[in-house]
């Protein structure tokens, strides 16, 4: 039985792929998460206690991760800040969470010769022009566009940097927008979803012709499992399936699979250094670990999505008021800047 220290658990993708990992494997798993606005304890509620146990701190707390990481035979990093918003009202601690709390994990593995994988994101390459037929690979320049994926693109270099210069056993992935169960409310599609199940019109930034390469987050987390299990060290792998969609086509989708007027949404300003195009090529990690992606249609992945959130309410009810309220002065924000 392997023992694996899952940061971030109790957020969304970690959560998913702890609920995963469970299913598909004998592993004992530790999560740590510092436990902010975007976990959630109900999300582990049927977890079994026997071989999940959950540790409330922080990644950049060096005792505490040396402690936890020398018990585990292998280290899945989720942890992050990620909400792009939040990014550009608040930076510091996106550095503080995603560079050093890294490099910690990082000194961690390092000193106790434990497997590392980290999980990143698309969004360190920048963006693609909506007319571009190209793909991000794992060989395409960072370019990272907001204080998130800046962030997250300096995780990465520290990643590949103690992999060459200590020989650390580490993998890394980057992955496209993900969605499904356990995602919070502050992100697109459950925020959508959630507004028209309380009654309010969803919102979209701009025009809504930023493309978005979706793919549901269990197909992330047997991707993840895959690349743990058989990845080779040092190398990067980029997590897709070929679910670029626009948002406003997203919106619109949401809306007709919950019986209402595809246009029955508002136009808000858009957010300052909003990218245009993602897309990922993950025709490495298909051709050389064997995996495929389930949830190919993305209407049957949205339906699925759209009937957890109906038949979880008292899930995502408690923060939704909160969210909504930050996202108003937000944009409030903007448009005094503007």
């Amino acid at each position: 039985m392997k023992r694996i220290l899952v940061t971030g658990g109790a957020g969304f993708i970690g959560v998913n792929y702890v609920h995963h990992m469970i299913e598909h494997s004998d592993s004992a798993i530790t999560i740590l998460d510092k436990m902010t606005y975007a976990a959630n304890r109900q999300s582990l509620d049927l977890l079994p206690p026997s071989r999940v146990k959950l540790i409330v701190g922080d990644i950049a707390d060096a005792v505490l991760v040396d402690e936890l990481v020398s018990k585990h035979d292998v280290v899945v990093h989720f942890a992050a800040e990620s909400h792009n918003d939040n990014s550009l009202h608040d930076p510091g601690v996106f550095v503080r969470t995603n560079v050093i709390g890294t490099f910690e994990l990082l000194e961690a593995v390092r000193r106790h010769d434990v497997r590392f994988h980290h999980i990143s994101t698309d969004e360190v390459y920048g963006d693609l022009a909506l007319d571009d037929p190209q793909r991000f690979t794992e060989t395409t320049p960072y370019n990272p566009s907001s204080p998130y994926s800046s962030t997250k693109a300096s995780s990465d270099l520290l990643v590949r940097a103690w992999v060459r210069s200590f020989g650390i056993n580490a993998t890394l992935s980057n992955c496209s927008n993900n969605y499904g169960p356990f995602q919070h409310v502050e992100k697109f599609i459950p925020r959508q979803i959630t507004n028209v199940l309380t009654g309010a019109k969803p919102k979209l930034y701009g025009d809504g012709t930023n493309v978005r390469d979706w793919i549901h987050v269990r197909d992330h987390s047997s991707a993840v499992q895959r690349i743990v299990e058989q990845g080779q060290s040092g190398h990067t792998y980029l997590i897709g399936a070929d679910g670029e969609k626009n948002n406003k086509d997203v919106l619109r989708i949401i809306l007709r699979l919950m019986g209402e007027a595809e246009d029955a949404f508002d136009h808000v300003i858009d957010r300052p250094g909003h990218d245009l195009r993602y897309a990922i090529d993950s025709t490495i990690l298909r051709s050389e670990l064997g995996w495929t992606p389930r949830y190919t249609d993305i209407e049957s992945g949205l339906s699925q999505t759209i009937d957890w959130y109906s038949n979880h309410r008292t899930w995502w009810e408690p923060g939704k008021a909160k969210t909504e309220n930050r996202y108003a002065q937000q944009l409030q924000m903007t448009s005094e800047a503007t």
